[in-house]
């Protein structure tokens, strides 16, 4: 299997993360995406964060009849601190026939060598599948000097330009703007229900 790690907070889960998870599974020709849910994840100590229940209904309700994107506990089922290395050393005794591929996006390339242990969550990865915005550029013989082996790791996966992002929907939910049809039926549905992000604050 070709499975690809795509780890967050989706505090709420939209349409751009749907989107580009499928752009990866087509163009990296993946078998399907396991999708890790963090608790709370260690570069935002301080930010308030959803509580973990209504976060997991909201993705599960996302990934609802898509054979090839799963829920992955693997975070869920272990204390904090949720650092990487460790979320691919677990999925790595799950699933040890896999090759897993990292899906993040290029300002986490670029800030992967503050990552905890970078060299080693390298090593762990069979590739790692970086979603570009439009226009962007990354200099990888430069991250490739910092980090040794990166270059023959990385591949770029083409994105549509989706200007959404989860701060921004909670912000228009907070100021009453509208936000429905940047988000899944069930996703929506899940936020009506407990009323979500409506605090400004």
């Amino acid at each position: 299997m070709k499975t690809g790690v795509f780890g967050g907070t989706f505090d709420p889960p939209h349409i751009a993360h749907l989107v580009l998870a499928a752009e990866a599974v087509e163009q990296l020709q993946l078998d399907r995406v396991l999708w890790v849910l963090t608790p709370q994840p260690p570069h935002k100590p301080d930010r308030p964060i959803t509580k973990v229940e209504q976060r997991l209904r909201m993705l599960e309700g996302a990934l609802a009849d898509q054979p090839v994107f799963e829920l992955s506990r693997v975070d869920l089922e272990r204390p904090a601190p949720h650092y990487a290395l460790d979320t691919m050393e677990r999925l790595s005794k799950e699933h040890p026939d896999d090759r897993l591929i990292y899906l993040m996006g290029g300002d986490s390339l670029r800030e992967l060598p503050d990552w905890y242990k970078p060299l080693e969550f390298i090593s762990l990865c069979s590739g790692l599948g970086v979603m570009l915005r439009p226009g962007a550029v990354i200099d990888i013989p430069l991250l490739d000097g910092v980090l040794p082996g990166i270059a023959e790791k990385v591949r770029f996966i083409g994105t549509p330009l989706l200007e959404i992002s989860s701060s921004d929907i909670r912000k228009r939910i907070a100021r009453k703007s509208h936000y429905r049809y940047f988000l899944p039926e069930r996703v929506y549905q899940t936020i009506l229900q407990y009323g979500l992000y409506t605090d400004p604050a």
